[in-house]
């Protein structure tokens, strides 16, 4: 299967969240978060747990953890061209509510202008 194209979603204001958020991370765990969205652009639709989960709405988590602090990527699929990830965040039980209405409001976002809210190098 050959890889599926990955890309991070820029907001209005043409910030890449999740480039933003993995430069705040520390650095074995910004690693960690890189080689699962390795293993995501290697395996698409057929990555399952523990490395990935279905949430709601079309809108997937990508897991990883590192001394205990869960980090976690939400993304969604684009037709069956490209895998679009949203954004990142750290959390505690459970995926809160608000970040998967967030990356739900940027999944509907890409869909209507997928060139506007393309992240496409540089910054």
């Amino acid at each position: 299967m050959p890889p599926t194209e990955i890309i991070f979603c820029r907001d209005e204001e043409g910030r890449v969240p999740l480039l933003d958020w993995l430069d705040g991370l520390p650095a074995k765990a910004r690693l960690k978060c890189l080689a699962r969205l390795q293993r995501l652009e290697m395996l698409g639709h057929e990555l399952r747990r523990p490395e990935a989960d279905y949430l709601r709405d079309g809108i997937y988590e990508l897991r990883a953890s590192f001394q205990g602090v869960h980090y976690r990527m939400l993304y969604f699929f684009h037709k069956t061209q490209a895998i679009v990830v949203s954004h990142g965040l750290q959390k505690e039980r459970e995926v809160p509510a608000a970040e998967i209405d967030r990356a739900f409001g940027q999944k509907r976002q890409f869909e209507h202008a997928p060139e506007t809210h393309t992240f496409s190098g540089g910054r």
